[in-house]
């Protein structure tokens, strides 16, 4: 029995509604001070879903130590007639007149001393509603105890109204974390496959039990991810992303213009996933929504206060059944058109389904990600193709020569690069090397780089000499009033009858080549000269020596040298030992083995990376230099 009067037991019970996790919390602080109440002797309530199930009943007896606690999924339409509105209702009535198949409280008010029943019935949220009903005698006052029901009915509904609210924010800061979670992962590759995949995992399982990612093509939907919290249903998942018809025909049936569309029961016959395996027990039914009601019943539980006694009820009660499969479909939309689409695959209770609001959200971010690649790729397809174009595709193929060339790209966002190099045949039996740099990157860059090469191309195929090209490309380059400048180096490479070939190198600007001797030593060319596109009337001078049999040329552009360890260094320091360390290997090995050391060499910078590299073999001709015809038609093999 409580001593306390009923205002300091309500000020309590305000208090446990501030701090309860669960309605169920409040029983005893509502319990106890209403069997207080003069005339009370019995306390009951019951809990009941939006399909008239009765979900939980609570009885205490005054004297009671213990209440009694039901758990049952016990289907009773009668109840309907009791179904409040909006407010909460109060009403009297007769124990005796009681309908059973209306009031399930019965069998404990029955055996209470008080003759009638006061009720409020209230409604919870539109999942559901429930009531608290006293059985009192002759000497209660009713106008007391309905009072008293009506306030600890106010607290009862203020404390669940906090707890769905409360939840809210906690999923609400959930959801946002994972959608900038999400963010970041996805947009840290610019690969689509990777891209794909990212989305995919961060999915699930925190969104939901399976994802599958579909790009939207010419042809049609084409499957590219799928993932699944249970590996033995991975495979089952990707076969019906990529092969099942049903989904097929509603992935290709979905209009730009849908917003996610979810699917269950019915809608799923048919579908892959009408049957999922893997569907679990339903702990928490009762307090299950979502976007689709499945209308399934749901799993039984127990509840309520520490020390009840507890039973289930069996009669009339409706089988518990596993958890219903629901599917959602979000298209991918980025940039004012659908790239794809997004299915979901969830068997979970519906209260833990997201709301359209976050997988629109989710979508738009993955959408954005996948778009970003994809352009990416495209760019990176469109760069490359315009880079092949600036390089020959194949060098000459003598025996004199061992040649071979390298280029790394070093921008990520993959402009085009100003590095060009080339091989040139000429009509004297020589061959001529030419490597050069356009200053910056992009289609400007891209510009000069063909003109520079092709110019310098042709008049050493006519047999310019080397200083002569480069003056003739500067003032073409002034002419065309170039905003960028660019260096350029040109090397002719003449046999000589005693094995030896003649070295001529024109520098406009550009790092001088190496040459890596027969015997290990490795030597700078000298090289000198004005960088093209500055000045007009620019003469550039040459510098000549000689090669040996197994001497090896090394042409390279800046980005070679200027690689940067994260202590400061640059590769330039390094690299006259690493190349002495590639004696008696080939021009390719040499040539490929370098950028790749560059390349791991370096901790910052992004510029391209060109060589060229010839090593002389010692052949000298038998009958004098190639027809010039012949040599023209050689370096159209490239």
């Amino acid at each position: 029995m409580v001593d306390d009067t009923w205002s300091s037991a309500l000020h309590r019970l305000w208090q446990a509604a501030s701090r309860a996790e669960e309605v169920a919390a409040l029983a005893d602080d509502v319990y106890a001070p209403l069997l207080a109440t003069p005339g009370v002797h019995l306390v009951v309530g019951t809990r009941w879903d939006e399909q008239h199930v009765l979900r939980y009943m609570r009885a205490l007896s005054a004297g009671s130590d213990a209440p009694v606690i039901v758990a049952t999924t016990r289907s009773m339409p009668g109840a309907a007639v009791r179904e409040p509105g909006g407010e909460p209702v109060v009403t009297r009535s007769a124990v005796a007149g009681l309908d059973d198949t209306v009031w399930p409280e019965a069998e404990f008010l029955r055996q209470a001393p008080g003759a009638t029943v006061v009720a409020c019935t209230f409604r919870l949220d539109h999942r559901g509603w429930a009531t608290l009903g006293v059985a009192v005698d002759g000497s209660a006052d009713l106008s007391s105890v309905e009072r008293r029901l009506a306030q600890a009915v106010d607290v009862i509904v203020a404390c669940h109204t906090g707890i769905l609210q409360r939840g809210r924010e906690a999923r609400r800061g959930a959801d946002d974390a994972l959608l900038a979670e999400a963010s970041l992962q996805m947009d840290s590759s610019l690969d689509v496959e990777d891209t794909l995949r990212r989305v995919a995992r961060i999915a699930v399982p925190a969104v939901a039990d399976g994802c599958l990612v579909h790009l939207l093509r010419g042809e049609g939907p084409e499957f590219v991810a799928a993932t699944h919290v249970a590996v033995q249903q991975q495979r089952a998942l990707e076969e019906a992303g990529r092969d099942d018809p049903w989904l097929a025909a509603l992935l290709a049936r979905r209009g730009e213009d849908e917003d996610t569309l979810f699917l269950s029961g019915a809608a799923l016959n048919g579908s892959p996933f009408a049957d999922a395996p893997g569907a679990r027990e339903d702990g928490d039914a009762g307090d299950t929504r979502g976007p689709v009601a499945s209308g399934a019943p749901e799993g039984t539980r127990s509840t309520g206060g520490a020390g009840g006694t507890r039973r289930t009820a069996d009669t009339g009660s409706a089988e518990s059944s596993p958890t219903p499969t629901v599917v959602s479909i979000s298209p991918l939309r980025a940039r004012g058109r659908v790239v794809g689409s997004i299915t979901f695959v969830y068997q979970r209770p519906e209260a833990r389904l997201p709301d359209s609001a976050f997988l629109r959200s989710l979508a738009t971010r993955a959408a954005l990600a996948i778009d970003n690649a994809l352009l990416y790729e495209l760019r990176r397809n469109a760069v490359l193709s315009l880079q092949e174009h600036l390089l020959p595709s194949q060098l000459p193929v003598t025996d004199q020569w061992d040649l071979s060339a390298s280029y790394e790209v070093g921008d990520p966002m993959l402009d085009v690069g100003g590095d060009f190099y080339d091989v040139v045949p000429r009509p004297d039996g020589s061959i001529a090397l030419l490597i050069g740099d356009v200053c910056g990157r992009g289609a400007e860059a891209a510009a000069l780089t063909g003109l520079a090469r092709h110019t310098l191309r042709t008049l050493l195929e006519e047999g310019t000499d080397p200083g002569t090209a480069l003056s003739r490309l500067n003032r073409a380059l002034r002419q065309e009033r170039a905003s960028r400048f660019l260096t350029a180096v040109v090397t002719t490479l003449t046999p000589r009858a005693d094995g030896t070939a003649r070295l001529t190198t024109c520098s406009a600007g550009h790092p001088a080549p190496l040459v890596l001797r027969n015997d290990g030593r490795v030597s700078e060319v000298l090289s000198g000269g004005l960088l093209l596109g500055v000045l007009d009337d620019v003469s550039y001078g040459s510098h000549e020596e000689q090669l040996a049999p197994g001497d090896t040329l090394v042409l390279f552009t800046d980005g070679l040298t200027e690689s940067r360890e994260a202590g400061g260094g640059f590769f330039e320091a390094v690299l006259p030992g690493r190349l002495a360390a590639l004696r008696g290997f080939d021009a390719t090995h040499i040539a490929e083995s370098l950028a790749r050391q560059a390349k791991v060499f370096r901790a910052s910078g992004q510029d391209d990376i060109a060589l060229l590299v010839a090593r002389w073999t010692g052949i000298t001709p038998d009958a004098g230099p190639l027809p010039h015809h012949l040599h023209l038609e050689q370096a159209a093999l490239r």
